[in-house]
């Protein structure tokens, strides 16, 4: 425990150059208080909320809703019928660079989707003709499948397979490509949870190592013009900055996008336009998002639902055999 703790304070100096900002950090993480709960609206809110909600944040979508401290929506029953979805505020935080992707948008897949919360804020701001999500951990596909199913994500595929396979599958086929990365979860200690191991050197480059590993290969499913998503729910500078530039170097045809109502939480240990939340904000409890535009000109490669069908399980599609 002793180690861990010294390797908590050496990560909040490496954060922060500011020693009140390091003790604030730390003391958010070893003594956790609750965060707002937040909603994502799948239909259409209602006039009147069943919930009390807080003032809105300036870049805080229409359909999200961040409730007063004490709310329960989880056991509303607006939400076992689908009206809406749970999710951390910080999700919203990373989601929301999805909210400068212009329309139309035809094909959004999304690399590490379980439990969903991605995949459905992506569907409501988008309202893409197809939606892929892809889970590789089996054990959590039932998760995922039952979430999207609950909130009626109409023209959606799950898919569980790794990365590889589509880049060689469907290389050049998507519009947006969301990675939100496995990662060692150091911001779960903000939320009162557990993350053992999450601060050593050991944990944390072999999470950038698979983050690596999974970016490369969404970057080969971005179509021209298209978008790549990259978001964390985790601290360290290996698994967000670096990892954008690591990217960027192997990459050229990608350009990080500057995100104008971010521009606020803009990290200071790079130079790429990249954004941090960090717990003691007060309004999540952590994450890191960058937006990635494929410059490249050219056509976008169709995706071949027939030749893929084999790969994946279907909870529904209402588009063409082809996107």
């Amino acid at each position: 425990m002793e180690k861990a703790s010294n390797l908590l304070l050496k990560l909040s100096r490496r954060l922060f150059n500011n020693l009140d900002e390091q003790e604030i950090f730390v003391e958010t993480l070893i003594h956790p208080k609750p965060f707002h709960p937040c909603i994502l609206w799948c239909k259409e809110k209602p006039k009147d909320s069943p919930f009390s909600v807080e003032t809105p944040t300036v870049w805080q979508p229409q359909f999200i809703d961040r409730l007063s401290l004490g709310e329960k929506p989880g056991q509303h029953p607006l939400h076992e019928q689908g009206y809406f979805y749970c999710l951390d505020f910080s999700s919203v935080f990373a989601a929301s660079t999805l909210l400068t992707i212009p329309s139309p948008v035809k094909l959004v897949f999304d690399m590490c989707a379980a439990p969903g919360g991605k995949s459905i804020f992506a569907w409501k701001c988008l309202q893409p003709e197809l939606l892929i999500s892809n889970e590789v951990i089996g054990k959590r596909l039932g998760m995922l499948i039952s979430n999207l199913k609950r909130c009626q994500i109409n023209s959606s595929v799950v898919v569980s397979k790794d990365s590889t396979l589509f880049a060689e599958r469907i290389p050049l086929s998507s519009h947006l490509v969301i990675v939100d990365a496995p990662c060692t979860g150091q911001s779960l200690l903000a939320k009162g949870g557990k993350a053992p191991g999450c601060f050593h050197p050991t944990a944390i480059n072999k999470s950038a190592n698979r983050q690596k590993r999974i970016i490369a290969n969404s970057a080969q499913v971005v179509a021209p013009q298209g978008y790549l998503s990259y978001m964390t729910c985790t601290y360290s500078p290996e698994e967000n900055e670096e990892v954008c530039e690591w990217f960027l170097e192997r990459f050229p045809q990608f350009k990080a996008v500057e995100i104008s109502h971010l521009q606020s939480y803009q990290s200071h240990l790079t130079s790429v336009p990249c954004y941090r939340m960090f717990p003691q904000d007060r309004l999540g409890a952590g994450a890191f998002t960058v937006l990635f535009k494929n410059t490249d000109e050219g056509e976008k490669n169709k995706v071949d639902m027939e030749a893929l069908s084999a790969v994946w399980m279907n909870i529904a599609i209402t588009s063409p055999t082809s996107q």
